[in-house]
Parts: C-alpha cells; sequence; structure tokens
C-alpha cells in the first residue's frame, strides 16, 4: 500500500518510518530484496554505510524492521513479542551505540559501527531520542492484519488505528457489519 505523506513523521522519525514501510506486507514488496538493495535504499538517504552490503547485513536489517514494527504495533494497542526488544538489543550492540556528549550540554546516541550496523545504529538513536520526547508513542504500524504500513498518527487525541481510514478502516468496518449481519 502506498499511502499519501499525510502520514510522514516529523524529523528524523520520518526516515525509521519509511525502514519499516521498506516492505509492504499486503502485496509482499521488499525494497530490501538483496544487499545491493539495501546499500542502495542507505546510500539515497544519507545514511553511511551503503557501501559494500552483506547478506549478513540484508538479514539484520529485516530483523530489525520487524522488530520497530512490533512497536509501532504496540503503539497501537497490540500486543509485542519480546523478542522484538532483543533485536534491537542486539542490533544497537552491533553499532555501538553510546552517548556523545556535546560541548553546549546536550548529548546523543551515535553509533560507532561502520558499514550498514552503523546505519542501522542512526536509525535506532533516532528511535530512542523519539521515546525521550514522546513522539515515538504517535508511530504506529497500521491494525490491520493485511496492511502493517506504518504511519505517524497526527490526530489530537491519538486515536488512529489505521493508515488510512479511507482503505483499511473501511475494509475492518465492513468485515465487522459483515459479520454482525451473518449471525
Amino acid at each position: 500500500m502506498v499511502m499519501s505523506s499525510s502520514g510522514a513523521a516529523p524529523g528524523e522519525l520520518e526516515l525509521v518510518r519509511a525502514f519499516v514501510n521498506t516492505l509492504a506486507v499486503e502485496n509482499g514488496i521488499d525494497e530490501l530484496s538483496d544487499p545491493r538493495a539495501l546499500g542502495a535504499w542507505l546510500r539515497e538517504r544519507g545514511l553511511p554505510g551503503g557501501g559494500a552490503v552483506t547478506r549478513s547485513d540484508l538479514d539484520e536489517a529485516r530483523r530489525l524492521r520487524e522488530a520497530l514494527r512490533a512497536l509501532m504495533l504496540a503503539n497501537n494497542g497490540l500486543s509485542v513479542r519480546k523478542d522484538a526488544a532483543l533485536t534491537l538489543n542486539r542490533a544497537a550492540s552491533r553499532a555501538g551505540l553510546g552517548v556523545r556528549f556535546e560541548p553546549g550540554g546536550t548529548s546523543r546516541l551515535e553509533p560507532t559501527a561502520r558499514g550498514a550496523a552503523g546505519a542501522l545504529g542512526r536509525l535506532l538513536a533516532s528511535v530512542s531520542a523519539a521515546m525521550a520526547d514522546g513522539s515515538w508513542k504517535r508511530l504506529k504500524a497500521c491494525r490491520a492484519a493485511d496492511c502493517r504500513w506504518a504511519f505517524y498518527d497526527h490526530a489530537r487525541n491519538r486515536s488512529r488505528h489505521w493508515c488510512s481510514m479511507a482503505v483499511c478502516g473501511n475494509r475492518t468496518k465492513a468485515r465487522a457489519y459483515r459479520a454482525r449481519r451473518a449471525r
């Protein structure tokens, strides 16, 4: 499913949303089809590490993507598999994420690893910053099991459940209506 920019997230969180949406669950199209595609995706977004990408890097990126999607489903009220946090912790460790202090009295997470692991670490640093500032809770994955598209909930009361009310919301409501009528 290709959504409009209305589901775009603010700042660096948009890169995380775009990364999760490299797999369109609805039709199975995966932008990260091979190591070369992952390298191109990283380079196109200005992330270091888009050079020589291995099959192992690709597998790690796909695991990270699905762990992030699981956390986005949790932001949308669905349960999360415990292994999602383990996957994120492993990726953070591989990236060598650590606190870097700035002379002006601020800090940020920064990966020390090079290559794809470092690039994925930059995504995790963005997630951590969003968790700290509260914007992470608005990054959700669509509740529709045949969609799972990542979107940013711009609703004032954070009440969106679907990436698109016109598509996934309508389908869900139509299914519920047909199920009630069948009884």
